[in-house]
């Protein structure tokens, strides 16, 4: 039976980039596109990278139930997960991966606590500071806001089923692949 896997972890840990990198190298894995009320940051497209919605718009999609799982992250925008398009993966017998925050992940296991819950870890906090920093695209204080954030989320760590460290993308990449059950040997010789 198909199982959706849910993938969270602090800011800035590299849930995005392990992402891509899934994306990229195992074709089979489908990732839901997010709902947020955030503006887009340079390169980002609407559909692609996220939905990028009006407050209005999000209000909408709460009162219909139409989020599987939806939060305000780092006290400023919200994001959440559209419903239909999970259950109709899982349905299809697909690979389905959400890469959410901590809120979104306890709200999953709410709604589907058959789901795989795993969380990305930094290989250090000094790591994780310096990923933050390193990526310019936060102000000090925005920077400041989500280090207080990831103390939080990593004091989490226990509620999930599985941790994989993320120390080097392709690494980690192939190691959640793996524990979805999905034949990692085969896709890296596409």
């Amino acid at each position: 039976m198909t199982r959706l896997t849910v993938l969270a972890g602090p800011t800035a840990v590299g849930k995005g980039t392990v992402s891509a990198y899934i994306r990229e190298h195992f074709p089979q894995v489908w990732f839901s596109v997010s709902a947020t009320t955030r503006p887009p940051r340079p390169g980002e497209v609407d559909g692609v990278h996220y939905h990028f919605l009006s407050d209005a718009e999000f209000d909408e999609l709460i009162a219909s139930g139409s989020l599987l799982e939806y939060a305000v992250v780092h006290g400023r925008h919200r994001y959440g997960t559209p419903r239909a398009a999970v259950e109709a993966e899982i349905a299809r017998g697909g690979s389905p991966l959400l890469e959410i925050d901590l809120q979104g992940a306890r709200q999953v296991r709410e709604a589907m606590p058959e789901a795989l819950f795993v969380f990305l870890a930094p290989p250090s906090w000094e790591e994780l500071v310096r990923r933050l920093v390193g990526r310019g695209t936060e102000t000090q204080e925005e920077r400041e806001r989500r280090l207080a954030s990831a103390k939080i989320e990593l004091a989490a760590e226990s509620e999930f089923d599985r941790t994989v460290v993320n120390t080097e993308v392709g690494a980690a990449a192939g190691e959640i692949v793996g524990l979805m059950g999905l034949n990692t040997d085969e896709m890296e010789n596409l």
